[in-house]
């Protein structure tokens, strides 16, 4: 079936919509690991939190269809890093995400955390370059690690470097979680409350139900920010979909894997219920770019069948977004004006950067310790988006409609609700999807990703 591993065998946490007009000091849009992980460390402290999620369910967008790996070994991303940040940058990196794992293990019940080691596999000589020149950033930022040829992998590889104390969860489950604990804590969460209006100089927004909440101050969590910021174009905020397939299978594996050759792999195994899973991702392409995508999931369910004799039970995919120097952006959106805070861009890394959002969210309005460095690492000021963004929200975020190629191609395709895209359906996953930023619809036309909130019109 099309449908998460996780969603598919892991009972969510039900909760009601808001149904009157309400007022917070801190108000939250997006249910998944961040806003939850965040509404639980601001209640702690003592904040009044309101957190509105638009699906029937929490964790059920991005985190709900992610591989659950939370680890600081974020694919080929250190050498990169050394190559566009400072040495310090890059080690506050590796050490925020390695405290996410750290952070977890504190809050979360022993059982929801599974230690493990990540590793970076290759099979191909351009792969081993690449491999040896993480390796060398792996040195220089005293990254304990170590390269080996002995794997659990049914077939051979050429090098593997290991990472190790790292750890994976099943993402649903812990959203389940911190769901529970940040309502004890005093958090009001919503489900089934989607945002259709932002009204930033008076500090409240309205619901697709006319619901007001009155903030002072607002976070958005919506993984791409929501349809009132149109013109989001201008901030090259990069959507990429990537596929999944688990089966069952008889053991589980002490590492994770990452494959670093083209197309790549991510493979890792979990126990739901008593039962052994493997799941195995990959095949990535731009968002929306792609209209025949059942060759995606056809390559990796033949991969699982050749290598692990295994029959794939249930497929999904998920939809991530990158910033141009890979590091997320999490913060004030402007200095000019506090009250508005972002968390986005972890490319496919939103376990742990989830956590460090949170920690780093927190500190900026409770005054938390966080890592000297980390705010302004993560910072969307440190680019010209924050400026641009908040010229979107003080305008109202309405741009004129471009005039798309997309319009000469699909001319009988429906127009997405965000910018009047033309958007492509998804043969596999029977969707709508929007190749400007992202949004998703299912075949009934409603809204499944955004930036959009309004449905499609379908005639």
């Amino acid at each position: 079936m099309t449908q998460s591993l996780w969603l598919a065998t892991t009972e969510s946490v039900s909760l009601s919509s808001l149904t009157s007009s309400t007022t917070c000091d801190v108000c939250i849009i997006g249910g998944g690991l961040t806003g939850l992980y965040t509404a639980y460390t601001l209640a702690k402290a003592g904040v009044d939190v309101v957190l509105l999620e638009a699906n029937t369910h929490f964790g059920h967008g991005t985190t709900g269809h992610s591989t659950g790996k939370l680890t600081a070994q974020h694919s080929i991303v250190y050498a990169n890093l050394l190559e566009k940040l400072s040495l310090e940058e890059a080690q506050l990196y590796y050490q925020l995400n390695q405290q996410a794992i750290d952070k977890a293990r504190q809050i979360l019940p022993p059982d929801r955390v599974r230690s493990v080691d990540s590793l970076l596999y290759c099979q191909t000589k351009e792969g081993y370059a690449q491999l040896l020149k993480e390796w060398n950033a792996y040195k220089v930022l005293n990254i304990k690690s170590n390269l080996t040829s002995d794997t659990e992998l049914p077939f051979p590889i050429t090098k593997a470097l290991c990472m190790t104390q790292q750890a994976q969860i099943n993402p649903v489950e812990v959203s389940n979680f911190l769901a529970k604990e940040a309502q004890k804590m005093g958090a009001k969460l919503y489900a089934n409350t989607r945002v259709q209006q932002l009204n930033i100089p008076q500090n409240n927004l309205y619901t697709e139900k006319n619901m007001s909440v009155q903030y002072n101050k607002l976070i958005l969590c919506s993984h791409y920010p929501i349809e009132a910021f149109k013109g989001l174009k201008l901030f090259k905020l990069s959507n990429s979909r990537s596929y999944m397939v688990a089966s069952k299978t008889s053991e589980t594996m002490q590492g994770q894997y990452l494959s670093v050759d083209f197309p790549s792999r991510s493979i890792r195994t979990a126990t739901i219920n008593k039962e052994n899973y493997l799941v195995l991702g990959g095949a990535n392409h731009i968002a929306g770019e792609t209209v025949h995508t059942e060759p995606y999931y056809e390559a990796i369910s033949n991969e699982m069948k050749e290598h692990f004799e295994q029959q794939p039970l249930y497929r999904w995919s998920a939809q991530d977004i990158e910033t141009p120097d890979i590091v997320p952006y999490v913060g004030r959106i402007t200095n000019s004006l506090p009250n508005v805070l972002i968390a986005t861009g972890y490319r496919k890394w939103g376990i742990s950067n989830s956590f460090v959002a949170g920690d780093i969210l927190s500190s900026l309005l409770t005054g938390s310790k966080i890592e000297e460095g980390a705010i302004a690492l993560y910072s969307p000021s440190r680019t010209k988006f924050g400026a641009q963004f908040m010229q979107m929200l003080k305008v109202g975020g309405f741009v004129a409609k471009e005039y798309i190629a997309g319009y000469m191609r699909n001319a009988t395709a429906p127009t997405c609700t965000h910018l009047g895209c033309k958007t492509k359906w998804n043969e596999a996953d029977e969707t709508w999807d929007c190749p400007c930023h992202g949004s998703r619809f299912n075949a009934k036309g409603e809204v499944l990703e955004g930036p959009a909130v309004q449905p499609l019109k379908l005639d």
